[in-house]
């Protein structure tokens, strides 16, 4: 992108002349072929989570969360009441479409709509999700939203640096690193250092042309192994914008 000068011979940004506060998730629901994402309820949904979150046998998925294990299903929804009613983070049930089960749970947080800034979080697939394309459909439906249908400008995934799986998922996402934020904070009475990354509005497009063509049914044999690699066509087609 050309630099621009002001009068004053100083680099600024690029104009935004128009810009309008966003609209805040609140309330959204998401559906795609897989799963839908609704707001989370307590009656509706935490039986299954915790049902689903139990297939966890050594509770490794909980790790690199600041809460978490359970160790029963009142704890869990105590827990729901206390931390998912809010608007920030705004909390998401993942829907299998296939049992109409809640199966994980994702937010958005740190929503900031009037400078079209929000991040992706407290990402908790149970393993009934896992390494299945219902994962990789639940981000796109969030990023989806955000980019097609609010016009955010930024989304943001955020994780400890030493959380490799994470790191990993971010970049198959599309979501490009920026760094590291050294001592960010501690959970779990222990020190975090926290990976940053992102994808912007104009990098967006791009990347749902790949998400659309990866989570097409036909890019999935009988056994639903992938056709194609989601990381490589992302990172091949998003390249020439960064």
């Amino acid at each position: 992108m050309a630099e621009i000068i002001n009068e004053l011979g100083q680099p600024v940004g690029f104009p935004v002349p128009d810009w309008q506060a966003c609209e805040h998730p609140r309330g959204a629901i998401m559906d795609g072929r897989l799963c839908s994402l609704v707001p989370v309820e307590i009656d509706l949904h935490a039986n299954d989570l915790f049902t689903a979150f139990s297939r966890d046998k050594d509770q490794r998925n909980w790790t690199y969360l600041p809460y978490g294990p359970f160790a029963n299903e009142e704890d869990f929804r105590s827990w729901i009441f206390s931390n998912c009613m809010s608007d920030d983070p705004c909390f998401f049930s993942v829907i299998d479409l296939a049992t109409g089960k809640a199966v994980g749970v994702a937010s958005y947080l740190r929503i900031e709509p009037g400078v079209g800034v929000i991040e992706v979080g407290h990402i908790h697939f149970s393993p009934i999700m896992q390494g299945r394309p219902i994962s990789t459909e639940a981000m796109f439906l969030m990023m989806r939203q955000v980019f097609d249908v609010w016009g955010y400008r930024r989304y943001e995934w955020k994780c400890d640096a030493l959380n490799a799986p994470s790191c990993a998922a971010a970049q198959r996402l599309g979501f490009m690193f920026e760094g590291i934020f050294r001592q960010a904070t501690i959970y779990k009475q222990r020190n975090r250092d926290t990976a940053w990354f992102s994808i912007l509005d104009r990098e967006w497009p791009t990347a749902k042309a790949v998400f659309e063509q990866w989570l097409n049914a036909d890019n999935f044999d009988a056994d639903g192994g992938q056709k194609t690699s989601l990381s490589h066509s992302m990172q091949q087609a998003l390249a020439g914008l960064r």
